[in-house]
């Protein structure tokens, strides 16, 4: 028990002094320093301008890629639209894919069911009208 009670007093010195030692603030030459040589400053004018050269190159590069692959994207688009169009005049090519015929079925198939809904959904307002009415055989169903 004492011994440990002599180690826990050097537990936060030990911790201060690491971190004074990896939490030192990175140094940079400051332009203003009037210590600096004149040398100094030029050498950190021309690094600052290498760096500024390197970075304008990569990034004109780089909007080069973006600009040829949007550029090849916008013919891929107009080469499709191009062949759906050609499709759509050539009387020996198929109307439309076996999906799209599939689809548009379906929708026929969707608006006569709903059309039949709406025929019989009159017809039994019309025998709850008459039901109502007095007509007392429109009431069954």
């Amino acid at each position: 028990m004492r011994i440990v009670r002599g180690y826990a007093g050097l537990a936060p010195m030990a911790l201060a002094l690491s971190m004074g030692f990896t939490a030192a603030p990175a140094l940079a030459d400051d332009p203003l320093d009037a210590t600096m040589t004149p040398e100094a400053l030029a050498r950190d004018r021309e690094q600052i301008r290498r760096l500024n050269a390197d970075q304008l190159a990569y990034v004109q590069q780089r909007d080069t890629q973006y600009a040829q692959g949007w550029r090849e994207y916008a013919g891929a688009s107009r080469a499709d639209a191009g062949r759906a169009d050609a499709r759509q005049n050539d009387t020996r090519a198929p109307a439309a894919s076996s999906s799209q015929r599939d689809y548009a079925q379906a929708q026929r198939e969707y608006a006569a069911a709903q059309r039949e809904y709406q025929r019989d959904l009159a017809q039994w307002r019309e025998d709850v009208a008459a039901c109502r009415a007095g007509y007392y055989e429109h009431c069954a169903r």
